[in-house]
């Protein structure tokens, strides 16, 4: 395990779709790069394979949530490559859908976080995490939810400010 963060250009792009169950079914060019793993690896494995240790899990369930309902939703994430490194991204996770309005898969784009962001994000991760291993996701969820209504903002409104 090196655990080196890795980096891409402010102008490139990671995208990803999954279907229903969150299995991979398409990686582009840097998906594939940055997560280290052979193409071949990558599909059809659960999109949790890059799933970092240091991510709370509330983040994923309001992911989830919110992907499942038919709704976007934006997420800075901090993924870990085959060789144990990592890297942050922005994404922004959408459900695509048939003819007929039903969910179909699942696509994420994802850039380069600003550093100003990370600045805010790692540590609230950081609170959030601890949180979980003392009282679980409902803990870490209470505590998110709490820190929303100090801002006085909603999860999307505290995302999009950063």
């Amino acid at each position: 395990m090196s655990n080196q963060e890795l980096s891409f250009g402010d102008e490139e792009f990671i995208v990803s779709k999954t279907d229903l169950s969150g299995k991979i079914t398409y990686g582009n060019a840097l998906f594939i790069k940055m997560s280290g793993y052979e193409e071949k690896e990558l599909l059809h494995q659960p999109h949790n394979i890059l799933r970092h240790e240091e991510m709370p899990a509330i983040v994923f369930k309001l992911l989830w949530s919110r992907i499942k309902e038919g709704k976007e939703i934006f997420a800075y994430v901090k993924n870990k490559t085959k060789n144990g490194d990592f890297y942050w991204v922005f994404a922004h996770v959408t459900p695509s859908f048939d003819t007929n309005r039903k969910i179909s898969n699942y696509h994420s784009v994802r850039r380069k976080p600003t550093q100003n962001a990370l600045n805010i994000i790692k540590p609230l991760y950081t609170a959030l995490l601890q949180k979980e291993k003392n009282g679980g996701i409902a803990a870490s969820e209470a505590a998110l939810n709490q820190i929303l209504k100090d801002k006085g903002l909603s999860y999307d409104e505290f995302i999009l400010s950063i």
